[in-house]
């Protein structure tokens, strides 16, 4: 008999700091990984030039949360401007309906590279957001059974 599997729902996850908690964000972005690649032919070759793979490239993480009374963000960011960045491993977990842990993916060697305060206005309704984005040398992907 064939068993329906579901994807997971992608609001509930949690996100970690050199293994500590450190609370809920409303969006995180940016998790990506590519190859730069290299196109070379030589004047005997077919048209078509060979494809080589190149340098990889990871894509800065964006962070997104309500401002509250935490200024733990700002203060990593702010201790990079006064000398050499914190490097941390971050590890975003995805929750599967009961809670638990499905599929994590942990970026190496991050480092705040870019924070944005929010945006006020007098007439609005909305959450302030505030912003951090990380710079980082590598990503891995853990699953859970």
């Amino acid at each position: 008999m064939y068993e329906r599997i579901y994807p997971y729902k992608n609001f509930r996850y949690q996100l970690e700091m050199e293994g500590i908690n450190v609370g809920g964000f409303s969006e995180v972005t940016g998790f990506d990984a590519a190859y730069d690649v290299i196109e070379y032919r030589e004047g005997n070759m077919p048209a078509t030039p060979m494809k080589m793979p190149g340098l990889i490239k990871y894509g800065n993480v964006t962070l997104k949360k309500g401002v509250t009374n935490s200024t733990e963000l700002f203060q990593w960011l702010k201790s990079g401007l006064e000398g050499a960045p914190t490097r941390k491993t971050v590890t975003l977990t995805l929750l599967d309906e009961a809670g638990a842990p499905a599929a994590a993916w942990r970026i190496i060697e991050a480092w705040p590279a870019k924070y944005n305060a929010p945006d006020f206005n007098a007439s609005g309704s909305e959450v302030a957001v505030e912003s951090l984005e990380l710079a980082h040398e590598g990503m891995d992907r853990v699953q859970w059974n």
